[in-house]
């Protein structure tokens, strides 16, 4: 890599406030607040509106459309093609 063109990578705690959910990884972001870990230490962190502890797909509470009736209803209003 060439000196001096990178940013600085470093560990930073990524926030989400709205599940009250915290991890410690590595990254180039950096936030303008600090929060001491559970290690003792002082890292920058950064506040996410979501993660996978709020996301719906990962929590489990995604909606499953109902692809099946949606294909009956089309078939009942326009009626099956393949009888032409």
């Amino acid at each position: 890599m060439k000196p001096g063109i990178h940013p600085a990578y470093g560990p930073v705690v990524f926030r989400d406030k709205a599940a009250d959910f915290a991890f410690l990884t590595r990254s180039t972001l950096t936030g303008e607040h600090t929060v001491e870990w559970e290690d003792g230490n002082t890292y920058p962190v950064v506040d996410v509106e979501i993660s996978s502890a709020s996301h719906p797909f990962y929590t489990g509470t995604a909606r499953v459309l109902d692809t099946a009736g949606r294909v009956e209803r089309f078939e009942r209003r326009y009626g099956n093609r393949e009888s032409r």
